[in-house]
């Protein structure tokens, strides 16, 4: 299952979130486009480096296990 997958990339990552005293809850799965919604939490919601820690960590993490999911975003 789509979620399933997605849910287990983002754990993978949520400890270095967490260790920076942030986190992020998967939002929303649009499976025809291919694109998951998250959202940041704690520390990371206000950070500057949340784009890059949703670019470079979340998304390539999430893309790495779940070739379908073209786009992650933050809401």
């Amino acid at each position: 299952m789509l979620r399933e997958r997605v849910e287990e990339a983002l754990n993978g990552i949520r400890p270095a979130l967490q260790a920076d005293g942030g986190d992020v809850e998967l939002v929303e799965i649009d499976e025809a486009e291919g694109i998951v919604k998250v959202q940041l939490q704690g520390a990371c919601s206000g950070c500057p480096s949340a784009q890059i820690t949703l670019a470079m960590g979340i998304e390539r993490a999430i893309k790495e296990r779940v070739p379908e999911v073209k786009q992650v975003l933050s809401v």
